[in-house]
C-alpha cells in the first residue's frame, strides 16, 4: 500500500548573518494540499524553501517527509521532490528535449521524444524540442522550465516564484497544472509576489514576519 505523503516542520528555525529570520515553525501539510509561504522580501521565504529541498542546512528544528527526517532518507526524498526556482535553470547549449530528459533522469524517468513534444505543445512551445535553448525567448524558456513539472512523477513540488515572467495565459496554465497535481494526491509548497488562485483548493498559509 502506497504511503499517503505528508510534509511537516517541527520547531524550524533559520538565521542569516547573525539575524534570526524565523524560528519555532510548526506545520503539517498533507496529501492534496498546498502551502503558501508569504512575507516581505528578506524574511526568509527562499531560505525556507531551500531547506525543504535539502539545498541549505537545517539550523534548528526538523523537516519530516512521511514521518522521517529528510536528512535520513536523502536519496528517496529527492526522488519524491521537484524544485522550480524563479530562475529557469536550463542549459543554454543543450536542446529543449535534452534539458527535459536530463532533469527527468534525475527523478528516475526517461521521457521519449513523443512525451516531450506532447508536454511542450501543452505549454504552448510546440516544435521547439530540437531547438537550442539559447535561441528561445525569455517567455519560451520559462514555459520550457515549467514543462518539467508535467514530466515529473514527484509527489512534492517546491516552487519559488513560479509565475515570474509569465503572461496571463501562462499563469492560468500553471495554476491548473498545480491544481491537477493536488487533485491526484500531490503536495505543493510555493512563494509568489502575485495573487495565487489554485481553483477550488484553498491555501494553507504560512506567513513569515521580519
Amino acid at each position: 500500500m502506497k504511503t499517503v505523503p505528508t510534509l511537516s516542520f517541527s520547531k524550524l528555525g533559520c538565521s542569516r548573518g547573525g539575524r534570526q529570520l524565523f524560528q519555532n515553525i510548526d506545520c503539517v501539510l498533507e496529501s492534496g494540499h498546498w502551502l503558501y509561504v508569504a512575507g516581505a522580501n528578506g524574511v526568509g521565504k527562499t531560505s525556507l524553501l531551500r531547506m525543504v529541498c535539502g539545498l541549505a542546512p537545517i539550523e534548528s528544528g526538523e523537516i519530516f517527509w512521511n514521518g522521517t527526517p529528510i536528512h535520513a532518507q536523502a536519496d528517496a526524498y529527492r526522488q519524491d521532490l521537484c524544485y522550480l526556482g524563479h530562475l529557469n535553470a536550463l542549459q543554454e547549449s543543450m536542446t529543449v528535449h535534452e534539458n527535459l530528459a536530463f532533469t527527468a533522469a534525475l527523478g528516475g524517468m526517461a521521457p521519449d521524444m513523443a512525451q516531450t513534444q506532447s508536454v511542450l505543445a501543452h505549454f504552448g512551445v510546440a516544435g521547439r524540442d530540437r531547438q537550442l535553448v539559447r535561441h528561445l525567448s525569455q517567455g519560451q524558456k520559462r514555459r520550457v522550465a515549467l514543462s518539467r513539472l508535467a514530466l515529473s512523477q514527484a509527489r512534492l513540488w517546491v516552487l519559488d516564484e513560479p509565475f515570474v515572467a509569465m503572461d496571463e495565459a501562462g499563469v492560468r496554465m500553471l495554476a491548473d497544472l498545480i491544481a491537477a497535481h493536488l487533485t491526484q494526491g500531490g503536495l505543493a509548497v510555493l512563494t509568489s509576489h502575485q495573487q495565487v488562485d489554485i481553483g477550488a483548493i484553498p491555501a494553507q498559509l504560512l506567513e513569515l514576519r521580519a
